[in-house]
């Protein structure tokens, strides 16, 4: 030792200092934060552009940094909020997750990115990864404030999976443990919808009453009290149908050849009328034209913004598209449907199939008989009718049935074709029928098959052409005439 230059010894005060030297911020940490905050101005005053070359600078020159994670939520967020881009996003959520899962940020990207993956899904077998992602939030992060959200989509992917005592118990922990948050109302409305799913109604109807009392300014309690109306009405009290003469009340004569019906998301009603070759979408008392001119269409839809479609032999002509869009060898539309995926299901009176058209641009077929019309239903999938087979099929998201009805079964006479198909979204059918020994009128079905009211038009006293109709939100049904040029509404 004592033949050491004095060069090479370390003094001890020197020795005692290294691990504070070890352990001091990097040299770049004040440069991360001031990249941070400045891209943060430039974001509070729209300054994109800016804001983003800034964070892109952060990312670049400090990447180790506490603001790293910031930045690739707050990049993520951006690609979903603003530039309207999802697919965009998920580079800097599979970043975030990947290289800074154990930072605070990582449960609100990981929250982001189940929700991307489920939007994306197009069947149940999809939503795989993003079960994985929510899991992981409730695992990783249980005391973090996203875990309300994470239950609640949960919940909602195993109820789309079919995992009903799963979801419910997810929809549970969601209002239980998360009092006050605005998950509360949402998660009741699922679980009271659930319970629904599960054949227990009493449960159902004690929810959505608890909902209306415990959050009744909440969106979710308006659509609980149509529920409970709809389910009490049919399920419950099943009074005999009654016409109830034209409607609006008094107004006759008043439209030019009504042919298709649908309910937009508001619940205001869409009227097609063929000698005008548009749709009007009937708000209070005025006949409101919405969309483009769109002849000969054969289906009537809201589309899953509030936009509407219609469907031609020509294509699908959609409110917020350019132009229409073709549907390949379709040319005799008999029907169609938007399921809970964001798919749209057509049906062709001269094709034995279904076809499946995604928003991505993509289509499928799927073995099925011919289909004279087609409804959605609220588990995912649709019900079709078959009328050479005499049979209403309830298809899954995968085009499987899950329940087949025989057109005659729980009725006096059977009927022989149906010309129409509704859903009201709490799981009901109801069908315009004719032919056989029921004749021409309508039938309503429950969500497992059963035949819950049904009555003739000639015993309901109505003379006409009635070629469509819908399920609105007090448990009524509407129809148009249009060999009278007028709205019927049953009740």
């Amino acid at each position: 030792m004592h033949g050491l230059s004095p060069w090479f010894r370390r003094p001890a005060a020197l020795l005692c200092v290294l691990p504070v030297l070890a352990q001091a911020p990097a040299p770049d940490s004040g440069l991360a934060e001031r990249l941070y905050r400045s891209g943060e101005r430039a974001y509070a005053s729209k300054a994109y552009k800016e804001a983003l070359d800034t964070w892109g600078q952060l990312l670049q020159s400090s990447p180790r940094s506490e603001f790293a994670p910031r930045v690739l939520l707050r990049l993520a967020q951006h690609q979903v909020d603003i530039e309207r881009k999802p697919e965009a996003a998920m580079p800097y959520l599979d970043r975030l997750r990947g290289e800074y899962i154990k930072s605070p940020e990582a449960a609100d990207g990981l929250l982001l990115r189940g929700i991307l993956l489920a939007r994306q899904a197009r069947r149940p077998a999809e939503l795989k990864d993003a079960v994985a992602d929510f899991n992981r939030v409730l695992d990783l992060f249980p005391d973090a404030a996203t875990c309300a959200e994470a239950r609640l989509q949960l919940g909602r992917a195993w109820r789309d999976q079919g995992q009903w005592g799963r979801a419910l118990q997810q929809f549970i922990d969601a209002f239980r443990l998360h009092a006050g948050s605005t998950v509360v109302a949402p998660a009741m409305f699922e679980a009271a919808s659930t319970l629904d799913l599960m054949g227990d109604l009493p449960g159902c109807l004690r929810m959505l009453q608890r909902l209306r009392i415990e959050t009744p300014q909440a969106p979710e309690a308006k659509e609980a009290a149509w529920h409970m109306a709809a389910l009490v009405k049919h399920r419950l009290q099943k009074p005999p149908l009654r016409n109830t003469g034209a409607w609006p009340a008094g107004r006759v004569k008043w439209l030019k050849t009504p042919t298709l019906l649908a309910l937009a998301q508001d619940g205001e009603l869409l009227i097609f009328q063929n000698d005008l070759d548009r749709v009007f979408r009937l708000h209070g008392e005025d006949l409101v034209p919405q969309g483009p001119a769109a002849p000969g269409t054969r289906a009537l839809l809201a589309g899953p913004t509030g936009t509407l479609w219609m469907l031609s032999k020509n294509g699908l002509v959609r409110e917020d598209a350019p132009a229409v869009l073709p549907l390949g060898t379709l040319g005799a539309i008999s029907g169609a449907a938007l399921d809970r995926w964001g798919n749209l299901w057509v049906a062709d009176a001269k094709t034995p199939a279904l076809t499946l058209f995604t928003p991505e641009g993509g289509s499928r077929t799927m073995a099925s008989p011919t289909a004279s019309a087609l409804a959605s239903l609220p588990t995912g999938g649709v019900v079709i009718s078959a009328d050479a087979d005499r049979k209403l099929l309830f298809l899954d998201a995968d085009g499987q049935p899950r329940i087949v009805v025989p057109y005659g079964k729980d009725l006096p006479a059977p009927f022989r074709t149906v010309t129409a198909l509704s859903t009201d979204g709490v799981g009901h059918i109801a069908a315009l029928v004719d032919g056989g020994e029921f004749g021409e009128g309508v039938v309503i079905y429950g969500p497992d098959g059963t035949v819950l009211r049904h009555a003739t038009f000639k015993a309901l006293g109505i003379s006409g052409r009635i070629t469509s109709l819908v399920m609105d939100r007090s448990g009524g049904l509407i129809l148009c005439d249009r060999r009278n040029d007028l709205l019927i509404r049953l009740n």
